[in-house]
């Protein structure tokens, strides 16, 4: 396995992290446990507090957790949250909408693979709007979206092709402990910025592992 959304221990997938004991292994990325991440990092590059949106992409097992982690993370700061729903392209247009009715200062988007498909269309409609918006991976500030953060993709990618030869060479998964990503990158987009008038704190550039200009 690979980038589960969910702990794969929750998940049943496995008995343990450190055993296994049953026919699965791999990598786990982070997957729920990024959102409050997200929202804190959203927090710090907002020139004025106010409303942030959480948009949630087609509802899939691990929905409700994303939910509760961003909604919990949301409260302990005392930040209002504004959830909404973007399960299809006509659902994304009336969300951005609402956005805009409300005043919306700031945007968080869900952890989904339909998302990546319609990236360009998200950043453009963070760009017509002007909201600014942190997103799952880098390929969305590639296309002109503010930011991302999440675990480093690439790492992840090569431990489970590690894992996947030693298998065909006869080891057994209930033998390799499934293996937790531990490098995270946080790309920004300086002209994304610019464009949304705001200044990037050099707090955050500096844990920045990619600035595009």
């Amino acid at each position: 396995m690979f980038g589960t959304g969910l702990d794969p221990v929750q998940l049943g997938l496995v008995a343990s992290f450190d055993r296994p004991a049953g026919n699965a292994t791999g990598v786990y990325s982070f997957g729920t446990e990024v959102n409050p991440k997200r929202l804190e990092l959203l927090r710090e590059i907002l020139p004025q507090p106010g409303l942030i949106a959480f948009l949630v992409g087609p509802e899939n097992q691990a929905t409700p957790e994303h939910l509760r982690q961003v909604e919990t993370a949301a409260q302990a700061v005392g930040q209002p949250i504004l959830v909404l729903y973007g399960r299809n392209e006509d659902e994304i247009e009336k969300a951005f909408a609402t956005m805009a009715e409300r005043q919306v200062r700031g945007l968080l988007y869900g952890p989904t693979t339909y998302f990546q498909v319609i990236a360009d269309k998200l950043v453009a409609l963070a760009a017509r709007y002007h909201i600014p918006a942190i997103y799952e991976w880098p390929l969305f500030v590639e296309a002109g979206g503010l930011m991302s953060y999440n675990a480093k993709r690439g790492e992840g990618s090569r431990l489970a092709g590690d894992y996947a030869g030693r298998i065909l060479k006869g080891a057994a998964p209930a033998d390799l402990p499934v293996v937790q990503s531990t490098r995270f990158e946080l790309v920004i987009n300086l002209e994304t910025a610019k464009t949304l008038g705001l200044t990037i704190p050099h707090t955050v550039l500096l844990r920045a592992d990619e600035v595009i200009e």
